[in-house]
């Protein structure tokens, strides 16, 4: 959007700003008489005489150009030699856009080895660019370490700008003529694929949403640890384990009522070194925490057991390496330091052979991807039980990361687990297989190169169709990554071949970051709705009001935000949902956590901010709340004590937050998943951190970084294991990946007919488990149906505030779902107030608004 915004806390009140929302194409080319003539004959000179003495007396840093739009950096070029007057890039840029900026600034600058000195900067004022007419010009800079006596030096840069709702895929949907996905991207959208969502580990028998299909067929949801362990039981030539965490000790199967024969009581680690003694290669490559050392008792600040993993393989047929966050080579060792400490490998992909139905010894590939860890605490299901089942289900993996010294000893409650993850088949499921082998290739120690099978379609051909007429009919599915160079093979050097594969490349860095574009995209083409449920939900730190130099620049709730402010001011519904949990995993009183907590207020209330500002230009103040749009939930559970349940031997210490939640018999529920559902609808048209700071990390970290689900329009789902922070979606931080997809046959009609494939069935399988009884038969169910309307939007705010109250309430009862309004009060003109009395989270003393660190920096908790 290219107008001028006023009355927005984050953006400037300087006439001069403009919110630059679309996509910028940027190119710098080469710079002219970068320093004065004198100073450059001196460089000159001095080389001479360096070569006919055959010394280097003069160390020259290389020269790059960074480009931002207001105080957002989008872009910076590669590092090109030393040229005393006219260093040349020819580097281009295609940026999504969504910042306030008055002016679009190049800087040149000169790296060094410690640090980097300005040359010169000039900009252009937005509302030049906005206007979307291409323009190459030459800038003069200025405000250079040197003086430029003699020539002023310049930089040629070319720009063009293409405002959001001029695209014709804004708000297009899927439908629109030649739709195939993201592009240009490392992995292209692929067909004839199947999809198998999931939600948690596991799902008990009696969980029935009761949703019906496309045909009349009903709904059947999967379990995952079930699948996962029978494909691997039954895989016969390979195995490939990549994860965050991988813990040997945790059983997969541990439901009586649905016992896999021969899976009692059998763990992780004895299934897969079960399967190397048959034969089948098994290569296990988790995350190596560098704090994992013996000092720490080999422990680490987060808890990974990647140590543990090691020891257990050693010795064995599994080939096992952990694998470091390594940074690249051509970074500084203080940069290098930062990343491989800061920072992790978040990937969580199995793949392995099955069998192909129909075939007589048929084999394929199964890729399983989203944000469940292979790790302790990740077994749950739709109940979320806090108490019950300790002494059974929980005896050897009670975990309890929000209370000091909380474990079975000193009894419940435990952390609930929400997760979400999914099963690939089909050509996307060899893309999975490629960021494998490609991150094996690249990190995996000489010795275990060798390691990887000759895999080929042509050995495990993918079968010829997945239309049987069931619920699997066929999808299209992209992969999608945030990953650099340091961590994989294949990336090209040239920047021009790599914009070709959407990579982008800065300085000597090539970064693949095509899951927050995967994002971007599904909400720039959505037209009713957008179901989100994340782990994280920070960013757009150039519209905050404060901070915006924290450098927590993702766009996924700025875009969010003025997709929704788009719509008001068009007269068309649109809701969005966003389920996180109710505070990050850890002591929520803690330096870190608080400093989260924090960035997520700052980003409600941005989003809020733009969307009342719609809503006045609109001219319905007074008519139309902010939440009849905008609304965000948690997940808590309460229950009442039962006959025979554990009793605990000893009592948490009286007056804290543990001794509290066991009081008051309560707790939040972890929302670790990584999903979000939306409508892509269709138009006929074509318009249409330190080392210092490593214990408090743990706080953060010692989740894994949580599920990833986001649903758009009931057609287009992402499920990974990247959260909505920049860690995940930077390109340069932590490692995720990703997938995008939808079933062709089950898309929004041109007709107004809605999509009623497994992505709708999956979205109210969800709200299912989050609202249970709320949530029935009958013709109140309908209004769930239809998530834009402001029928289902009150609908879900009733329930959610419901139970909020029957959650804080003194009297103890068990709730009748699990969706809690999140702690915070919208008022009609959009201000963000806390919702507890006492401005505090149920039973501790941590503000509901966060607190900024005085110690920790921004990096680590953005």
């Amino acid at each position: 959007m290219g107008s001028s915004k006023d009355g927005h806390a984050a953006a400037a009140t300087d006439a001069d700003v403009v919110y630059l929302h679309g996509v910028l194409e940027a190119t710098v080319f080469e710079a002219d008489h970068l320093h004065n003539a004198i100073h450059g004959r001196i460089i000159k000179a001095t080389e001479k005489l360096e070569q006919s003495l055959g010394a280097h007396c003069v160390q020259h840093g290389s020269l790059y150009v960074d480009i931002d739009v207001g105080a957002a950096r989008v872009a910076r070029t590669r590092e090109v030699e030393f040229h005393p007057t006219s260093p040349t890039w020819n580097q281009s840029f295609h940026l999504h856009c969504a910042y306030p900026a008055a002016a679009i600034t190049f800087t040149v600058k000169s790296q060094h080895l410690v640090g980097a000195s300005v040359l010169g900067r000039a900009s252009v004022p937005t509302a030049r660019v906005a206007a979307g007419h291409p323009m190459e010009l030459w800038l003069d800079l200025r405000g250079g370490k040197h003086r430029h006596e003699t020539h002023t030096p310049r930089l040629r840069v070319r720009l063009r700008f293409l405002d959001v709702e001029r695209d014709p895929c804004w708000d297009a949907g899927i439908r629109l003529s030649g739709f195939a996905g993201i592009k240009p991207a490392f992995f292209p959208e692929r067909t004839n694929c199947n999809v198998t969502l999931y939600q948690n580990s596991h799902l008990s028998d009696a969980f029935d949403p009761s949703v019906t299909l496309d045909g009349g067929r009903p709904y059947r949801p999967a379990r995952l640890w079930e699948d996962l362990y029978v494909a691997i039981r039954d895989a016969r030539h390979f195995v490939y384990v990549a994860g965050w965490s991988v813990n040997t000790a945790i059983t997969l199967v541990r439901d009586a009522s649905r016992m896999v024969p021969g899976a009692e009581g059998v763990t992780l680690g004895e299934l897969l070194k079960g399967k190397a003694d048959q034969g089948v290669r098994v290569l296990v490559m988790p995350w190596q925490d560098k704090t994992s050392v013996p000092f720490l008792g080999n422990a680490g600040v987060m808890k990974t057991h990647d140590e543990e993993t090691r020891a257990f393989f050693h010795g064995t047929n599994v080939r096992c390496f952990l694998c470091p966050r390594d940074a690249d080579a051509a970074l500084t060792l203080v940069q290098s330091i930062e990343i491989s400490i800061e920072f992790t490998h978040h990937q969580k992909t199995v793949t392995l052979d099955i069998a192909t139905p129909g075939t007589a010894d048929g084999r394929h590939i199964v890729s399983f991807i989203g944000g469940i860890d292979l790790c302790d605490g990740r077994y749950d299901d739709e109940n979320h039980t806090l108490f019950r089942e300790l002494d059974t289900t929980y005896s050897h993996d009670f975990m309890q990361n929000n209370f000091k010294h909380a474990s079975l000893r000193h009894g419940g409650p435990r952390e609930p687990w929400h997760d979400v993850h999914c099963r690939i088949e089909g050509p996307a499921a060899w893309d999975v297989l490629a960021n494998f082998e490609h991150r094996w290739k690249k990190q995996a120690p000489s010795r275990l190169r060798g390691c990887l099978l000759d895999l080929s379609p042509a050995t495990f051909p993918d079968p010829c169709s997945f239309n049987d007429g069931g619920d699997t009919d066929s999808w299209n599915v992209q992969v999608f990554r945030s990953v650099d160079d340091a961590s994989v093979v294949g990336f090209p050097t040239d920047p021009a071949e790599a914009a070709t594969m959407g990579l982008t490349s800065g300085k000597d860095l090539t970064i693949d970051r095509s899951i927050q574009i995967g994002y971007v995209e599904a909400i720039r083409r959505a037209r009713r709705f957008i179901y989100i449920e994340n782990q994280y939900f920070l960013g757009g730190c150039a519209s905050w009001a404060e901070d915006r130099d924290s450098g927590c620049l993702n766009l996924v709730p700025v875009e969010i935000a003025l997709k929704v402010a788009a719509k008001i001011r068009r007269g068309e519904r649109f809701a969005v949902y966003v389920v996180t949990p109710m505070w990050p995993e850890g002591e929520p009183a803690s330096d870190s956590i608080q400093a989260i907590v924090r960035w997520n207020r700052l980003t409600v209330e941005m989003m809020y901010g733009i969307v009342m500002e719609a809503i006045d230009d609109a001219g319905l103040r007074g008519q139309a709340h902010p939440c009849d749009y905008l609304n965000f939930f948690c997940l808590g559970n309460r229950e009442t004590p039962r006959p025979g349940e554990y009793v605990p031997p000893v009592k948490p210490e009286e007056g804290t937050d543990y001794w509290r939640a066991q009081a008051s018999r309560r707790g939040p529920i972890y929302v670790h998943a990584k999903l979000m559902i939306g409508t892509r609808s269709l138009r006929h048209r074509l318009i249409l951190s330190r080392h210092v700071a490593m214990c408090e990390l743990s706080c953060l970290a010692v989740s894994g970084f949580g599920l990833v689900c986001c649903a758009v329009d009931d057609e287009y789902v992402i499920v990974g294991s990247a959260n909505l922070n920049e860690r995940s979606l930077a390109g340069n931080r932590d490692s995720e990946i990703a997938e995008g997809s939808y079933q062709p046959a089950h898309l929004n009609g041109r007709d107004g007919g809605r999509a009623r494939g497994v992505v709708h069935a999956f979205r109210m399988s969800l709200w299912h488990e989050h609202l249970m009884d709320n949530v029935g038969a009958g013709a109140g169910a309908a209004v769930f149906a239809e998530p834009e309307s402001v029928e289902c939007v009150h609908a879900v705010r009733r329930a959610a505030e419901a139970l909020w109250d029957a959650y804080t309430r003194d009297r103890v009862e068990d709730l009748r779902g699990h969706l809690l309004t999140f702690p915070i009060s919208v008022s009609e003109f959009g201000e963000v107030t806390d919702l507890p009395a006492d401005g505090c989270f149920p039973d501790t003393k941590a503000p509901v608004k966060g607190r900024k660190s005085a110690t920790l920096p921004a990096i680590l908790t953005t």
